[in-house]
């Protein structure tokens, strides 16, 4: 199995890039379209669990849309063969708190879409 293959590296950077800009500017038909519409897409995220695109589609829909700028550090996106890759950053939103979101990414006949999301956030640690 091939590790971080360029081409696939790319697109997956793409999707995690297209990602972050609806999230950011809360356009929800587009994180609709990443995340796998199947019961078996889940996401955790700071004060939800979501089991299933239909209550994950119901959780974006409701959400308010603001204060979700945010930036992000040490990302790592990783990929294993053609198919599948995980992506792992940091987000900066609220002093005093790091966020961590972490995605697992599957190439489908419709493209990259995330089967399965977690975030959550700590306390930053003491300088």
């Amino acid at each position: 199995m091939e590790i971080n293959r360029p081409d696939v590296l790319a697109e997956v950077t793409a999707a995690f890039a297209r990602y972050e800009e609806a999230l950011v500017t809360n356009d929800v038909d587009s994180l609709d379209a990443l995340f796998r519409g199947a019961d078996y897409t889940i996401r955790y995220g700071g004060g939800e669990n979501l089991y299933g695109f239909d209550e994950i589609k119901a959780f974006r829909a409701g959400r308010s849309p603001a204060g979700l700028d945010r930036t992000l550090s040490r990302t790592v996106i990783t990929t294993f063969g053609a198919d599948f890759a995980t992506a792992m950053t940091l987000f900066h939103r609220t002093p005093g708190r790091i966020g961590r979101q972490s995605q697992t990414w599957v190439r489908f006949p419709e493209g990259w879409q995330v089967v399965a999301a977690h975030v959550s956030q700590i306390d930053a640690p003491a300088a």
